[in-house]
């Protein structure tokens, strides 16, 4: 990775961490973009790298939380569990899912969620 491109990802990379670790997600909407700005990835491959990306960036911002004592893990587990099926179960399908229909898909999420945030 060329000098340019490096300074690229770390500023994307920093930006991902900040979303995530403010708001506990965010990061995957973040590195994207970015992504597909600064490499030649293809959007099968974009994903699953985006995934790679933010696992960690979630055991990072877990622990945070976890030594602040601020992780009422009995109120997570139940949607852990339902999450983890989700994942097995999207992580099945994706490839299957033409990458125009998850963009699209997402952007509904998105859009979604700013709604209710701003209300």
């Amino acid at each position: 990775m060329e000098k340019r491109n490096r300074r690229a990802a770390m500023v994307w990379g920093g930006l991902a961490g900040i979303c995530n670790g403010l708001f506990g997600a965010g990061a995957g909407m973040v590195l994207t973009p970015g992504l597909q700005r600064h490499t030649d990835l293809d959007d099968q491959c974009l994903f699953p790298t985006v995934l790679a990306i933010v696992l960690p960036l979630c055991l990072v911002s877990l622990t945070v939380y976890g030594l602040h004592g601020d992780l009422p893990w009995s109120s997570a587990w139940p949607y852990l569990v339902g999450s983890t099926l989700g994942g097995l179960l999207s992580g099945t399908l994706g490839k299957r899912i033409p990458a125009k229909w998850l963009h699209r898909a997402m952007g509904v999420i998105l859009l979604l969620g700013a709604v209710r945030a701003l209300w």
